[in-house]
């Protein structure tokens, strides 16, 4: 049975869905409740309870509009700055940012047969979590609805590793991320199984400020390799952790969001979400 938290993101994200499908009829906000059988008043109340914002401010931020004003904006920020003096490199992460930890050959050798890996489930703004830890940090983090499948997609990705169903503390600093206080990111560690090429495109997406935009060919050019933007999406796309490497923040050229490993809908909600939390 579904609580209450996960019965409210099905019904937001329903309403969103037709929003967008009748977005040409400008549906009213009684058409939108009715369609997901709520009251006027209760749907506007766990929509901004859940975005922060109304539903029509929220439907401007998944905007192509406001995406191409994202980029635009991209091209002169802080990420610009930030990367090009140095304060996050493959080396060693500026402090405001998660910190990622490449595993060592012998840690992934032979399906993982080394690893200790502990695992839970958990809810959040954007449906059900599984997230997963070694004794050095976080090594999965994906959105799931069903239990089975998640853990078996971890499973297949260390085959020989010891799992053991139970909540640390690495988890909790992980899923602290959203309860909207990210003054603690320099406490979540993050321990990953990737080529030196992924490490190094995961970590220039925590350069990517939260209600920000990026694209495939600027993170191409910002890792020296500008040449490279369709083997940066490859890496994109790979990512083993949802949400805190934020590559929903990454989008086309041409404003539209693009794909998304768990679901083009939940990318643009996050998208939302992220913007509503800076601009409403």
């Amino acid at each position: 049975m579904s609580t209450q938290n996960q019965i409210d993101y099905n019904r937001i994200a329903k309403a969103i869905e037709y929003i967008q499908s009748n977005f040409r009829l400008q549906p009213s906000l009684e058409e939108v409740a009715e369609n997901i059988h709520l009251s006027p008043a209760h749907f506007q109340k766990i929509f901004t309870d859940w975005a922060g914002t109304s539903p029509k401010k929220f439907l401007q931020f998944i905007s192509l509009e406001h995406a191409k004003n994202l980029l635009k904006e991209e091209k002169a920020s802080i990420f610009d700055t930030a990367y090009e003096t140095g304060l996050s490199s493959t080396s060693r992460l500026h402090d405001m940012f998660v910190k990622i930890e490449g595993m060592s050959p012998a840690e992934y050798k032979n399906g993982g047969k080394s690893l200790v890996i502990n695992y839970s489930f958990s809810e959040g703004p954007f449906g059900n979590i599984l997230v997963a830890s070694t004794e050095k940090g976080i090594c999965h983090m994906a959105f799931e609805n069903d239990k089975e499948t998640a853990l078996g997609n971890l499973e297949h990705k260390f085959p020989n590793a010891s799992f053991f169903e139970k909540q640390d503390m690495l988890q909790k600093n992980a899923l602290s991320i959203f309860d909207k206080d990210w003054t603690k990111l320099n406490t979540i560690k993050l321990h990953l199984k990737g080529t030196d090429f992924q490490l190094k495109v995961w970590e220039s997406l925590l350069t990517i400020p939260m209600g920000k935009l990026s694209t495939y060919g600027s993170l191409a050019e910002k890792i020296g390799n500008p040449k490279a933007s369709r083997a940066v999406g490859t890496a994109i796309g790979s990512n083993p952790v949802a949400f805190l490497i934020p590559c929903h923040r990454v989008i086309q050229s041409t404003g539209h969001l693009g794909g998304y490993r768990w679901g083009s809908d939940r990318k643009q909600m996050i998208v939302g979400w992220e913007s509503s939390q800076l601009y409403s």
